[in-house]
């Protein structure tokens, strides 16, 4: 690093993947004690400040991430990846989950930096996790020995086309607990003292550990967006969050689990587009309300896609109850921006259960490149 007068530059990418953009940076690149280096990180992205003005995060829980990699010991990956979730209200990142949207970036920057070598128009990127202690696995599109960026593959959250870039999460069942049912069962009984009500959910643990609950238990009719939550719902999914923290023995007031409300499918105006989702096109309907503090997420978050996918084709689940039959491993979700397919087989009963696929697809695109800057008095603490 080269000192500029009272400041000091780091190295940096920014790149969008899926519905989310993020922050790369290098381990070794910055300050190796994790209070440190957290300081310095916060004043990168400019928090906490709810515009984030002086410095590089978007103000919006989808353009305020961090990805750190570094090498790994592990032979089963080609490198390490750190998820984190930087906030905007407080000075504080969050380690206690991964992103899918950034595991797709993931796999771009690792072709792109040179980390794996392509074989011929693919690149497989063995990718290890630290937030769950699993590997996962990207199929990245490769052009001219970089990452594809044109291609004909929309998401709905993002303007246009791009390449695709598989995940799969099928090895990274119970990264969090231990288990893909954490609690064993197919389904359980919250109590919620704060609305006076049971609830019943289900836990699922792969990609990211989630609780699922019906829509109304929360009030809501599972066709809500970020401009038509209400402040009682809000409080209500929270309630149910920390309940299911605590039947987990879990700190409640963490980003995990991830609440997913859900329902039975509907038509809805996709936020953003305008378009019409029709109810024949979609599995089921589905709500994130998450991150710090709680918000509803526009689009989807990848690594619930897969955990939601995985427990639809679970009998006796929340989820599996609300899904409509289909034939083949594709389930599609339908979330305020649109729809989001994922492909998931699990075959065995609850006490066996084997995750014979978990995938998705996400595009992902370099937007930057070069050096950020941060007070040298930040650096040295």
């Amino acid at each position: 690093m080269t000192g500029m007068s009272e400041q000091m530059r780091i190295r940096f990418v920014l790149i969008r993947g899926g519905t989310s953009k993020a922050l790369f940076l290098r381990r070794h690149e910055l300050p190796a004690d994790p209070v440190l280096r957290d300081r310095v990180i916060l004043e990168l992205f400019g928090s906490p400040d709810a515009r984030q003005i002086d410095g590089l995060g978007g103000a919006d829980l989808l353009t305020s991430k961090l990805a750190i990699i570094g090498a790994t010991d592990t032979t089963d990956a080609d490198l390490a990846y750190t998820f984190g979730q930087v906030s905007i209200t407080e000075s504080l990142i969050s380690y206690d989950m991964n992103c899918g949207n950034i595991s797709a970036a993931v796999g771009a920057y690792a072709v792109d930096e040179g980390l794996v070598e392509p074989v011929e128009d693919r690149a497989h990127v063995r990718i290890y996790n630290t937030n769950t202690g699993r590997v996962l696995l990207a199929e990245v599109p490769v052009v001219g020995g970089l990452a594809a960026v044109a291609g004909d593959f929309h998401m709905d959250g993002v303007p246009g086309t791009g390449a695709p870039i598989l995940l799969d999460y099928q090895h990274t069942a119970g990264g969090a607990t231990g288990a893909l049912l954490p609690t064993g069962h197919e389904r359980d009984t919250l109590t919620v003292p704060e609305l006076s009500a049971t609830v019943e959910v289900s836990f699922v643990d792969i990609g990211n550990l989630c609780v699922f609950f019906s829509a109304k238990a929360a009030g809501m009719t599972g066709l809500e967006d970020s401009r038509t939550l209400t402040g009682d719902q809000i409080v209500a999914v929270k309630a149910i969050q920390y309940a299911a923290a605590r039947k987990l023995g879990i700190p409640t007031g963490g980003l995990v689990p991830i609440p997913v409300a859900v329902a039975v499918p509907a038509s809805y105006t996709a936020y953003g587009s305008g378009s019409l989702v029709g109810s024949d096109q979609i599995s089921l309907l589905a709500r994130v309300v998450g991150g710090r503090p709680l918000a509803m997420h526009k689009a989807y978050p990848g690594t619930a896609g897969v955990c939601t996918a995985v427990a639809a084709r679970i009998p006796g689940t929340v989820v599996a109850e609300v899904s409509a039959p289909s034939d083949g491993d594709t389930l599609t979700v339908g979330h305020p921006s649109g729809t989001m397919p994922i492909w998931a087989r699990v075959r065995g009963t609850a006490g066996d259960l084997v995750v014979e696929r978990a995938a998705y697809a996400r595009t992902a695109r370099r937007l930057a490149e070069g050096y950020a800057f941060v007070r040298r008095s930040t650096w040295q603490g």
